[in-house]
């Protein structure tokens, strides 16, 4: 049974240039250089064209909430302590083919769990942050953007 948080392995070939860049506060979509596709998560091959030359994008540090869900329980019993804590899928800003996941936080210092899921909503404004989980890891996290009054939400179904 997995009892610790699992976190990613950031030295693999294929995402080190990803979790590098999460590391120094940045976030990186990875592009085909061939044909300009952007794919996340990051892949060896481009499904596109199927080259394996393949870049980084920088992306702006904001987005939409695209989707979101509070898993219940917990998937894994070492979440249990965070919980109930909010996954989201975020559209960043320029790269409206992707999507990130991302718990969605207060703060980097509160964490995961510092937001109730009453307090966000789909299409709410969301701004980057990191959570560091480990001396090498840190996850990209949103953080809902307060500029963002209400009347300009979605409305929930």
């Amino acid at each position: 049974m997995i009892e610790s948080i699992p976190l990613p392995i950031v030295d693999d070939p294929v995402d080190r240039a990803f979790w590098q860049a999460c590391d120094e506060g940045r976030l990186l979509v990875q592009t085909c250089t061939q044909c300009g596709h952007r794919q996340h998560p990051p892949r060896a091959m481009c499904p596109a064209c199927r080259s394996m030359e393949l870049g980084w994008q920088e992306c702006a540090p904001t987005g939409q909430l695209w989707s979101y869900v509070v898993p219940h329980p917990p998937l894994l019993p070492a979440f249990a302590p965070l919980a109930p804590y909010i996954v989201g899928l975020i559209i960043p800003d320029g790269f409206p083919g992707i999507r990130m996941v991302g718990a969605i936080v207060a703060s980097a210092e509160e964490g995961i769990g510092s937001v109730a899921p009453t307090e966000v909503a789909i299409g709410d404004r969301m701004r980057l942050t990191f959570v560091r989980m480990a001396e090498d890891v840190a996850l990209p996290c949103w953080v809902p953007d307060a500029a963002c009054a209400p009347s300009e939400r979605e409305e929930k179904p």
